[in-house]
C-alpha cells in the first residue's frame, strides 16, 4: 500500500503543508508557517480533531434542531473542517465560506475536494468586508475562526466588526468566536466587552486549566440576540475528552471586570502565542 505523501506549497500568506495522519487513512493536517491550521478526515468529516473545532461544532449541534438545514457564513476557510462537518450533520445547509488566501483555498480544493452536492460555496475575500456586505439577517451561524498566521486580525476585533456581525444574524442566530489569550487575559476580556456592547447574550467556552491562567489557550466566544442553549452547551463541552467550561451570567462579568469595548482606531491583534504553544515554531 502506498503511503500519502505530504505536500508543501507556497500560498499567499505563507507555506502550506499538508501532512498525512498515518493513523487515520486519508486523514491531513494543514499547518501554515508551521502553525496548525486545521484537521480533516475525509472518510469521516464528524471526526474532529482539534478541542476548539468540537466546541464550535457544539454551537452548530445547538442552534437547531438535530438535522435541520443551517444558513451558515465561515469567516475562514482554511482545509473546512466546520464546513464538511455541518454537511455531513444537516445535509441540505448553505454554507458561504470566505478565506483570504486564495491559493491555500485552491491547494484545498485540489488536494482535500469537497463531496458533490456539499452546499459549500468558496469565495477569497476579506473576512471583514464580507461581514460588512453581507445582507441583514441572512445566517443563522456566524463562524469566525480567521488568523493571520497565529494571530486574529485587528479588523476582527473591534466594535465595528462586530455589530457588522450582529446585523447579518437572524433574530435566533448565533455567533461564535475562536480566539487564544492567556491571563491575565488583556485580549479576552475587552473582546468580550465588545460582544456584550452590541450582542444581548454573551459566553464563553474554554478549558479550565486555561481559565484559571495556567496556559495559553482557545477560547470560543458564543454571542446572539436571544439566550443561547447553556445547558446543552455545557453537557457537550463537559463530555469531550478534555472538558470545558461554560461561563456565563454573573462569571462572565467578573471576568470581563472594567474591560472596554474596543473601538476600531484602538483595534489590535490577537496575542502572539509563545514559543511552542499550539505547534507554532520557536523565534
Amino acid at each position: 500500500m502506498t503511503e500519502p505523501i505530504p505536500v508543501v506549497r507556497a500560498v499567499d500568506l505563507g507555506t502550506a503543508r499538508l501532512l498525512p495522519d498515518l493513523d487515520r487513512p486519508r486523514a491531513w493536517l494543514l499547518t501554515v508557517d508551521g502553525a496548525p491550521q486545521s484537521y480533516v478526515d475525509l472518510t469521516d468529516p464528524v471526526h474532529l480533531e482539534f478541542e476548539y473545532v468540537r466546541r464550535i461544532a457544539h454551537v452548530l449541534d445547538v442552534a437547531a434542531p438535530p438535522g435541520a438545514p443551517l444558513d451558515l457564513l465561515h469567516l475562514g476557510g482554511g482545509a473546512l473542517t466546520l464546513p464538511r462537518y455541518a454537511a455531513a450533520t444537516r445535509p441540505g445547509s448553505r454554507q458561504r465560506v470566505v478565506e483570504a488566501d486564495r491559493a491555500l483555498a485552491a491547494l484545498v480544493a485540489e488536494r482535500l475536494p469537497l463531496p458533490q452536492d456539499s452546499g459549500v460555496t468558496v469565495e477569497t475575500a476579506d473576512a471583514r468586508d464580507a461581514v460588512a456586505h453581507a445582507p441583514a439577517a441572512s445566517a443563522d451561524v456566524v463562524v469566525a475562526d480567521v488568523f493571520g498566521g497565529s494571530r486574529v486580525p485587528a479588523r476582527l476585533t473591534s466594535l465595528g466588526y462586530a455589530r457588522d456581525a450582529a446585523r447579518v444574524l437572524r433574530p435566533g442566530g448565533l455567533y461564535a468566536a475562536n480566539v487564544a489569550d492567556a491571563a491575565p487575559f488583556t485580549f479576552l476580556r475587552p473582546q468580550l466587552a465588545t460582544l456584550a456592547a452590541v450582542f444581548a447574550e454573551v459566553c464563553l467556552i474554554a478549558e479550565p486549566a486555561t481559565l484559571r491562567g495556567r496556559r495559553f489557550g482557545n477560547a470560543v466566544l458564543v454571542a446572539g440576540h436571544a439566550p443561547p442553549p447553556l445547558a446543552a452547551l455545557t453537557r457537550r463541552a463537559a463530555a469531550d475528552p478534555f472538558p470545558a467550561r461554560v461561563v456565563h451570567g454573573p462569571a462572565l462579568a467578573e471576568l470581563i471586570g472594567d474591560a472596554r469595548p474596543v473601538e476600531d482606531a484602538a483595534a489590535v491583534p490577537s496575542p502572539r502565542p509563545p514559543a511552542g504553544a499550539f505547534g507554532t515554531p520557536r523565534a
